[in-house]
């Protein structure tokens, strides 16, 4: 089963680092790419692109498609849509039987406010809180709860780097000086 992020649109000036942090969070807990609609900023690809390899996976990105296309595309493919926000159902409540689904998943953040014709296509839209929020945060919570904190036992494929887990201090293997 593909999880895949979907970042609805992108405000080049205010979204760039968010819009890089959702692709760095959804790599970084599990997710197997993000797809960002409508626009393409080689800027937001590269940042994301160099995390992926120095530090691994096979984390795809890809850019420029309209979201219509790519909603469409998924239902066709047999796939289910979540849709992120605060208005749906809250997560605890319905975690377990999207889990349970064996379905491909697209998971949908906003960056601008979303149209009606994203929650109608949703086969689940789902609440962090039901409070205004951030994409970010949202999205990892709602891919801890949906691994049940796999994510902390993550290795990636072709890392180059890895961060030792450390009380006090920052330590990163080369992991290219093992080799020599």
């Amino acid at each position: 089963m593909k999880n895949v992020i979907l970042r609805l649109g992108h405000r080049y000036e205010r979204d760039k680092r968010i819009t890089t942090h959702v692709g760095l969070v959804a790599r970084a807990f599990g997710a197997d790419g993000i797809i960002i609609s409508d626009i393409n900023d080689s800027n937001v690809y590269e940042s994301i692109k160099d995390v992926v390899d120095r530090f691994g996976g096979n984390f795809f990105i890809e850019m420029g498609e309209k979201k219509q296309t790519i909603l469409k595309k998924w239902k066709d493919l047999g796939g289910e849509i979540i849709h992120l926000t605060m208005y749906g159902i809250p997560v605890p409540n319905i975690i377990d039987i999207i889990r349970k689904s064996p379905k491909d998943k697209l998971i949908i953040v906003g960056a601008s406010k979303v149209e009606r014709l994203v929650y109608e296509m949703a086969d689940y839209n789902v609440s962090i809180t039901s409070q205004p929020h951030s994409e970010v945060a949202a999205l990892a919570i709602f891919l801890d709860y949906l691994f049940q904190g796999s994510e902390f036992g993550l290795k990636f494929q072709d890392a180059k780097m890895e961060v030792i887990p450390s009380e006090k201090g920052k330590e990163v293997h080369d992991l290219r000086d093992k080799d020599k």
